[in-house]
């Protein structure tokens, strides 16, 4: 058998992110054979990997790369805050990035299966990476949007915006247009997230559970309790318009301006640049949203290192 150095193990521990010892198993297995080393790494690194699979990556990173007319915003999530600030980390999204401008998938799945690079598949590389940093990650969400858009990614990327606009070329070109661009991604991120962009995108079911919760309200209240229907549904429609101040962006307040709504900001600046500006659609996210963080128990942890 040959003799396995420091060095070997030290260089095989830097090419792969495993720890010493079991760098020091696989060389003696390999028999000193770096590059079987490393395979046999590999494969008990998607061994491993599919039991990591399980584990909650509510962390993570929302980045925005963009190619022209054309911008995808991604969310990768990880279990450690950590590891989402990684440098690795990072390089592996943009990779991914690229591979999305590249392919256009229209699906998580179709997106794994698109090449990352000359050696891995997206999903070849997802598993690599758990392989490498020791945790469980997964790509969760991803979207595509070509046109006219502004984009604004908050922090470290811990909230993405991408905003579409309908207007002409040549509108969007003038200078006063990137910087109303920029405050409409900067208050939907900033300000109470919107839900849609004008009401009549609002679904009638959820205006009628609205109204449900209002009448409930008002008629839960002393005062008005005894008032007629009629006078409550009078009640309801006078209050209904809050309803669409909060969950549609063009009626909401505009954060650097609170005298204007985003509509009438939208239009002030038509006017101005002498062209036609409407909001199109907006894609916001917020990294782990929605997902449960990991609550570590350590005597849990204990007892069950205890009873393997």
């Amino acid at each position: 058998m040959a003799a396995i150095t420091a060095k070997m193990v030290a260089d095989l521990r830097a090419k792969t992110g495993v720890g010493m010892m079991e760098c020091k198993k696989a060389l003696n297995e390999a028999n000193g054979d770096f590059d079987e080393a490393v395979k046999l790494l590999r494969e008990k690194g998607l061994s491993v990997a599919a039991k990591k699979a399980g584990r909650i990556a509510a962390e993570g990173v929302v980045d925005i790369m963009v190619e022209g007319d054309c911008a995808v915003m991604i969310e990768v999530n990880a279990e450690t805050d950590f590891v989402a600030k990684n440098e690795t980390l990072k390089e592996f999204v943009r990779g991914i990035e690229r591979a999305i401008l590249a392919g256009k998938p229209a699906t998580i799945e179709e997106l794994l299966a698109l090449p990352y690079d000359d050696s891995f598949t997206v999903d070849a590389k997802v598993k690599d990476m758990i392989f490498t940093i020791g945790e469980n990650m997964n790509i969760r969400r991803f979207v595509i949007v070509e046109g006219i858009f502004s984009t604004y990614i908050h922090g470290a990327g811990t909230t993405g915006v991408i905003v579409k606009f309908n207007t002409d070329a040549d509108t969007a070109a003038k200078p006063g247009f990137a910087e109303f661009a920029k405050n409409i991604a900067l208050q939907i991120a900033a300000g109470s997230p919107p839900s849609y962009v004008t009401r009549d995108q609002v679904p009638a079911a959820a205006v009628e559970e609205e109204k449900q919760v209002l009448i409930a309200q008002i008629k839960n209240d002393e005062k008005n309790a005894s008032k007629p229907d009629a006078i409550i549904e009078k009640m309801v429609t006078g209050k209904i318009g809050k309803f669409y101040q909060r969950e549609c962006l063009v009626e909401q307040g505009y954060v650097k301006d609170d005298s204007m709504s985003v509509g009438q900001y939208t239009e002030a600046t038509a006017k101005e640049l002498g062209g036609a500006i409407s909001i199109d659609s907006f894609y916001l996210y917020e990294k782990g949203e929605g997902l449960e963080k990991k609550e570590d128990n350590f005597g849990d942890e204990i007892a069950e290192m205890l009873n393997k």
